[in-house]
């Protein structure tokens, strides 16, 4: 079976360096292992994320919660992630990502702000039912991007063999996702 991954990122950018990274951190950490993967840049649909709730972006949120893996990618803004992603995140119903493996990843100018992905974001994404059973990632966007992408898999490598292990159980959640409905 292959494994569905969904890449969310949440810059308000297109086609932005944390997009860039988010993919290639999903391509040297999956390799050749059967997979499909898609990315949603939100940058893409910033213009119609309200009025709440936006209901053009049911199909994203069923195909977030339908996702055995999902990467949610943000750079750092304001010691968080973007407004963009919470409004979009907002809208799906409480465990929503009951069943779904989710890996926060966040980018920044400097480290003074890798503390972002575990005290904001991987707990948005357990409060929206996904597992986080790691940490995630963050990247300084100045930095030497391969070898960055390469040590943080090689970091989770050894917790993604538990990841694996896991039984996915994706698309729980293929009704309505949008909250309140």
């Amino acid at each position: 079976m292959a494994l569905k991954i969904s890449i969310l990122v949440g810059n308000p950018k297109p086609m932005s360096r944390t997009r860039g990274i988010a993919e290639r951190f999903v391509e040297v950490l999956i390799g050749n292992d059967p997979h499909e993967c898609g990315t949603t840049d939100l940058a893409e649909q910033s213009n119609r994320v309200f009025p709440m709730p936006a209901e053009h972006l049911a199909a994203l949120h069923q195909t977030l919660a339908g996702s055995n893996l999902l990467v949610v990618a943000s750079p750092t803004y304001k010691a968080t992630y973007t407004g963009l992603l919470k409004i979009v995140l907002d809208q799906l119903r409480p465990n929503a990502l009951q069943g779904v493996v989710a890996i926060p990843l966040m980018t920044g100018a400097s480290a003074a702000h890798a503390m972002a992905v575990e005290f904001h974001l991987a707990p948005l994404l357990r409060e929206l039912g996904a597992t986080v059973p790691f940490s995630g990632a963050y990247f300084i966007v100045n930095e030497d991007t391969e070898k960055s992408v390469r040590a943080a898999v090689a970091k989770l490598r050894s917790q993604l063999e538990l990841v694996r292990s896991l039984e996915f159980t994706g698309g729980k959640n293929v009704g309505s996702v949008i909250d309140g409905e």
